[in-house]
């Protein structure tokens, strides 16, 4: 690890809004925090949202501004990504936004049932070789279920037509009708507030001229998640900045 990542771990690890977890702090156990994040963690009574994959942190810090009576709590593994939404949340003093150093795949050990209200993906890698790991996966879906309270709904922005394809196929699969479904969100006039904030690939997705595509469901409660058995074409470009390739990509 270099020297720039050592202090940023340095720094975030006295900040009194971030939670740094191993791997081993979970393994088999529940975090200390499960059931607790209002009480111990925020000190207030307000509703928890999840960013899950938040990256360098912009949404997570962009809703806690727009709704000081809610608390935000981004998620990732990268904590140098991390580290740059954490210290503008310290900086402007948001007690509202929290961030966790975790892996996604045992986010359950920090949620409990019904503790978390809104869960938001934005901009996750597609992962098109790795069902598993795709954040919408049925995989994932069911950990979710196991925290998010009833009602309580899950929103994909995402650049990848491959993921959102994918994210329709396994919602009909399952019988899930999404409450909005945009394939053009900004194209089709849909921008809000909330939908407004852009992250940083957001920008630069724009910028190729690439549609931002958003996806809002709520989890019901079904007995078994389905994967469905389709052939979606996979991205023309990488996603997420991992190598980007972008001679394939036009600018409008």
């Amino acid at each position: 690890m270099g020297k720039n990542k050592l202090k940023k771990f340095a720094e975030m690890a006295s900040y009194p809004h971030v939670v740094q977890a191993n791997l081993k702090d979970v393994l088999n156990r529940d975090h200390p925090l499960k059931g607790k994040w209002k009480q111990e963690f925020f000190n207030n009574e307000h509703p928890v949202i999840l960013e899950l994959g938040c990256g360098k942190g912009e949404y997570t810090v962009g809703l806690a501004k727009l709704y000081p009576d809610k608390n935000f709590i981004g998620v990732d593994i990268k904590g140098s990504r991390m580290h740059r939404g954490a210290t503008d949340a310290l900086n402007r003093g948001l007690k509202n936004a929290g961030f966790l150093r975790t892996r996604i795949e045992v986010i359950d050990s920090f949620f409990a049932p019904a503790e978390v209200d809104e869960i938001w993906l934005t901009f996750p890698d597609p992962q098109m070789k790795k069902v598993r790991k795709r954040l919408t996966s049925s995989f994932f879906l069911k950990r979710y279920r196991n925290f998010l309270k009833p009602g309580g709904v899950i929103h994909l922005k995402t650049d990848s037509n491959f993921l959102y394809a994918y994210t329709k196929a396994l919602l009909e699969v399952n019988n899930i009708v999404p409450l909005v479904d945009e394939a053009d969100l900004y194209g089709n006039g849909y921008e809000d507030d909330i939908l407004g904030i852009k992250t940083y690939y957001e920008t630069k997705w724009l910028d190729y001229g690439i549609p931002i595509k958003y996806l809002k469901f709520e989890l019901h409660d079904v007995s078994q998640l389905k994967e469905p058995d389709v052939e979606i074409e996979p991205d023309p470009y990488r996603s997420a900045g991992r190598g980007v390739k972008t001679r394939n990509v036009q600018k409008t």
